[in-house]
């Protein structure tokens, strides 16, 4: 089992030092991959209808995904980096495969996109994107995302998008891993049928459950899986024993990577989010097959 960090930016702090302290304290230590959320921005939650039941307001602090990881890029070696997930469907999906593509050239082939529709609708407004529609938009976007990557010219006409004989350049050899994440059956539906992978928030029956619709759903849309990944985000806070309990159970459900997410654990500093991987890794070790640092 690969397993890998959750970047604490909700907590973190903005020092470009630190950040990189971070991703090198991670590589460091023998974890797989780092893993970063996406909100383009805050909303203040007050007074909206529809309400927003999401867990971050104007308040939270975010990293833009693709632009730190074109500066983890530069300042590691070998970890993989991972959006967990980018809310895709708000975003000009041309310019999401310039950005995807020019951070896995910048990394040797380091990113896997990890995709999801959101919840807040006040940014899909603010950006000029339509909510309702954001499921939809997400299935042809991945279509168009790995023609871009594929194609030096591509000509494409859909529901949303019309691309007429262009292309990115530099390309980058071969496709970008897709992941999808989420919680609803059509997310679930659509992984089975176009996925790469898949990204779980939490260890759950829907975690749990989850793979095993997802490889009913293949089955029935005719597709193999093969290599098609599973991965759950896993809290730091309960402990090493749990920790333990948690990825044997996530490794017996089927799962293949997961993350460890120091967020809400009490760390009051970055040193503290850093030292926490430190005492995680030796449990980590132990599933990923590998000696403790």
């Amino acid at each position: 089992m690969q397993i890998g960090v959750v970047f604490p930016q909700t907590e973190f702090g903005d020092d470009p030092g630190l950040i990189r302290d971070y991703a090198q304290a991670a590589e460091e230590l023998g974890y797989s991959h780092i893993l970063a959320y996406d909100h383009v921005l805050g909303a203040v939650h007050a007074g909206r209808q529809p309400p927003l039941t999401g867990p971050y307001t104007e308040e939270t602090p975010f990293h833009e995904p693709l632009v730190l990881f074109g500066y983890l890029a530069g300042v590691t070696r070998t970890i993989g980096l991972m959006t967990g997930v980018l809310i895709v469907s708000q975003r000009q999906t041309a310019l999401v495969a310039k950005q995807a593509a020019e951070v896995d050239l910048l990394s040797g082939g380091r990113l896997r996109l990890g995709i999801g529709t959101g919840w807040n609708y006040v940014e899909y407004d603010s950006l000029g994107m339509e909510f309702r529609k954001r499921g939809r938009m997400q299935e042809e976007q991945v279509e168009v995302l790995r023609r871009l990557w594929s194609e030096p010219v591509v000509d494409f006409s859909g529901r949303f998008h019309r691309i007429e004989r262009a292309g990115i350049r530099p390309m980058r050899p071969g496709s970008i891993p897709i992941w999808f994440g989420g919680s609803s059956d059509a997310v679930l539906d659509r992984a089975a049928r176009l996925g790469d992978g898949f990204v779980f928030s939490r260890l759950s029956s829907l975690a749990t459950g989850g793979i095993q619709k997802i490889r009913e759903r293949a089955a029935v849309a005719g597709r193999q899986l093969g290599d098609f990944g599973f991965e759950v985000q896993l809290p730091y806070a309960p402990g090493a024993e749990i920790w333990a309990q948690e990825l044997e159970r996530w490794r017996e459900a089927g799962g293949s990577r997961a993350s460890i997410n120091t967020m809400g654990a009490g760390l009051r500093t970055p040193a503290d989010h850093i030292d926490a991987l430190r005492r995680y890794r030796e449990v980590a070790a132990a599933f990923a097959g590998e000696p403790a640092s």
